[in-house]
């Protein structure tokens, strides 16, 4: 009897072996499951509401699409524009359904004032398009001379703190819009825009000399130092700053050039925050005509305003990053 009841037990033991492994094996892959849906859960409840991620390194306030019952929980849009009226009406029926625009100041540096007709077709197609029954205010900020420093005069009685720059001839979804605004109010000292640029020290002619990169410069290494004012957010206190405390001769400069405003407002405010801007992804579509960046020389002549306004501030105050803020809620990688 115990010479027979030997082997049964060893049979025994291998059989349930045999079992208890596959068994064992299902149970890990099925810890290792539970614990990837807990660890997704726990992400999805500390994403804050406007979709983006603590981890990214944000701390502002949390931000919901109600706070457009108070002025300064809006923004205003300040618009370029030169003699392109139909461009102008699309542009101002698009943005003026964005839920927490505020106001539309056009940067008007025309000889003659705006006619009558445009003035009653716009006012008609912001009224139109307000969404909720808030009506957006629609300003004409008429100027004298003609010169790409009126976009960045200061408007005195301006009632939020967040300016959407933006030239006439661009067009953003109102849900992009409102996610930078977003991100702005998370960093509201920073630049924050769609259009990024950098620059690099130009070894062959000595560490105080600059380059200015393009897109492609920006899509190849994957940093940048500017974000241009064609589609930015930035505080209106860089308005009084650029008008009172911008040096005359840059001012100079870019009217008598036509170019490189935008580069001279990241200079200003990069000088105040010793920050870098941040870059928000979001599709661009561009209604007009190529502008004065497909012309030939563009770079050589932006080249030459970054060196001479280095001069002009007594260094270099551009700050590069690497950073770009995306909202996860409308992309499958981010």
């Amino acid at each position: 009897m115990r010479g027979s009841s030997l082997p049964i037990s060893r049979r025994t033991v291998f059989k349930l072996r045999q079992v208890a492994i596959p068994m064992l094996g299902s149970v890990k892959i099925k810890l290792l499951l539970c614990g990837f849906v807990a660890l997704t859960l726990l992400a999805v409840a500390n994403r804050n509401r406007d979709g983006s991620s603590p981890l990214i390194g944000w701390t502002g306030d949390d931000v919901s699409l109600d706070r457009s019952s108070s002025p300064r929980g809006g923004y205003a849009i300040v618009m370029n524009t030169w003699k392109r009226y139909d461009l102008l009406k699309k542009s101002i029926s698009h943005y003026a359904a964005c839920p927490r625009l505020q106001s539309i100041h056009i940067v008007w540096s025309e000889p003659d004032p705006p006619s009558d007709s445009l003035k009653r077709y716009l006012n008609h197609v912001v009224q139109e398009n307000s969404r909720n029954g808030h009506q957006v205010e629609l300003v004409f900020d008429i100027n004298k001379e003609d010169s790409l420093n009126n976009r960045f005069k200061e408007i005195k009685d301006l009632k939020t703190d967040a300016v959407f720059s933006i030239d006439d001839d661009i067009i953003f979804h109102c849900s992009s819009v409102e996610f930078a605004f977003t991100v702005w109010q998370s960093a509201p000292d920073t630049m924050v825009g769609y259009v990024p640029r950098r620059h690099w020290v130009d070894k062959t002619k000595g560490k105080d000399k600059y380059i200015y990169g393009g897109w492609w410069s920006v899509w190849w290494t994957g940093t940048y130092s500017m974000v241009l004012s064609k589609a930015a957010f930035f505080h209106k206190k860089y308005l009084k700053l650029y008008t009172d405390e911008m040096p005359a001769s840059i001012k100079e400069y870019t009217t008598k050039n036509r170019n490189c405003e935008d580069i001279a407002m990241s200079f200003l405010v990069a000088n105040a925050t010793g920050a870098p801007p941040i870059w928000v992804k979001g599709k661009i579509f561009e209604i007009g005509s190529t502008g004065i960046s497909s012309l030939g020389g563009h770079s050589e002549k932006r080249t030459e305003c970054v060196n001479r306004f280095v001069t002009e501030f007594g260094r270099m105050p551009l700050v590069p990053t690497s950073m770009k803020a995306v909202d996860s809620r409308n992309a499958w990688f981010w």
